[in-house]
């Protein structure tokens, strides 16, 4: 079975810093890409980040580029997400998924096909 757990959200102040977790199980890094997505209510998801050991691809969106890296955790099955210089409007639930296809941030969230339950993020003013 395929599990991935987020973690490490919370509320932190604009020019603050976070990082978030992705514990996976169940797949092999190297056959999968992971994303980092986020969404807020009523509001389309939109790709942040992604990640693929297998080819040692990495990217960003515009807006955190400079702000977010990504990273493996090879030893403990974990994508890490370090987001400095939050601002308020990266206020969103995050959410860490797994796809067939190696990273790049056009890869459409319809291709991931595991996801995580999300952990919220809020930016305070």
């Amino acid at each position: 079975e395929v599990r991935l757990v987020e973690s490490g959200g919370g509320l932190v102040q604009a020019g603050g810093s976070l990082r978030l977790s992705c514990v996976v199980s169940g797949l092999n890094f190297d056959d999968y890409g992971i994303g980092w997505f986020r969404q807020a209510p009523g509001k389309g998801r939109e790709i942040v980040s992604c990640i693929s050991k297998g080819d040692g691809s990495t990217d960003f969106i515009d807006s955190v580029k400079g702000r977010f890296t990504i990273s493996i955790d090879n030893a403990k099955n974990t994508v890490n997400l370090e987001m400095n210089s939050l601002k308020p409007e990266d206020t969103d639930v995050y959410y860490c998924a797994a796809s067939v296809y190696f990273c790049h941030t056009s890869v459409p969230g319809d291709e991931y096909a595991y996801w995580g339950q999300g952990t919220q993020v809020t930016v305070s003013s």
